[in-house]
């Protein structure tokens, strides 16, 4: 008889020596770390990205099977109950993320300038998920794919949600099927093309805060993940500015001037410009 399978353990079912393997300090050389604060820099931007992973899984499901799930399934379904589900999961990652920056904060500008130099061109602006991320929530412009890192897969995934249908799109068809006359052209919108604050799409939603509690609360919880995205954007452009100045950034980024510039641009502009007409 052959010998029966392991137990699964709580290091092998989170594979936690492969994980704890994935640190890999450049300053490290015959097993001593000469830069004492490069594992935190690095641990770090890896646990962000394991949190990308999680946030774009709760937001779109898996896409190998449509419908199976995620936030925007759900809208499309017109499943309020588990759309606000999935984006109060996301709100609480989202606040965990800015957290976070606390932690990264207490890294010096001495103590990052002991190691910068090793990042050589890397970049977080090469962060495939974290642009996905943007393009499912509806990004369209040329900027997201200029810092494509060639012969990188999970790019592929990148190039992809800038052709489906962003999440607006779900929540126009949510309002639709709940009785709402959202304008034919605002839901079959090209999904390639940027999205533009409309009037009409903003009288729609008005009259859904109104008459539609359901409705109104779907909306609320879109602001709050609006509003969160941007939150930790400014926390991440302050970290930037505490940490390096006005220097330029990695991989040949302007640094503090980019990240600025992407401050207070709202991913859904027509739940912020009906706040007037409430």
């Amino acid at each position: 008889m052959g010998s029966e399978p392991a137990a699964v353990t709580y290091a092998t079912y989170l594979r936690i020596g492969d994980l704890l393997g994935l640190q890999c300090p450049r300053s490290a050389m015959g097993g001593e770390l000469a830069e004492h604060d490069e594992l935190l820099f690095i641990t770090i931007h890896q646990v962000y990205e394991l949190w990308f992973k999680q946030v774009l899984h709760e937001l779109r499901g898996d896409q190998r099977a449509p419908g199976s799930g995620g936030v925007q399934g759900a809208l499309d379904r017109g499943d309020a109950y588990a759309a606000l589900a999935g984006l109060g999961r996301v709100l609480k990652i989202l606040k965990t993320m800015v957290a976070q920056i606390d932690v990264l904060e207490t890294l010096t500008p001495l103590q990052f300038e002991s190691f910068r130099y090793r990042l050589d061109s890397a970049s977080g602006f090469q962060s495939a998920q974290f642009r996905e991320l943007e393009a499912v929530l509806g990004r369209r412009d040329e900027d997201i794919l200029r810092t494509a890192v060639d012969d990188d897969p999970s790019w592929d995934r990148v190039r992809a949600a800038t052709v489906r249908r962003p999440m607006w799109a779900s929540y126009l068809a949510l309002l639709g099927q709940r009785g709402h006359e959202v304008p034919a052209t605002a839901l079959g919108a090209d999904p390639e093309l940027a999205y533009r604050p409309r009037p009409d799409v903003q009288a729609v939603i008005a009259t859904a805060y109104g008459s539609d509690e359901m409705a109104a609360l779907v909306s609320e919880r879109l602001l709050d993940l609006d509003e969160g995205l941007q939150e930790w954007r400014y926390r991440h452009v302050k970290m930037v500015e505490r940490t390096i100045g006005s220097k330029s950034g990695t991989g040949g980024s302007s640094g503090v001037a980019y990240l600025a510039s992407t401050l207070f641009h709202p991913v859904f502009p027509d739940l912020w410009a009906v706040r007037a007409t409430l």
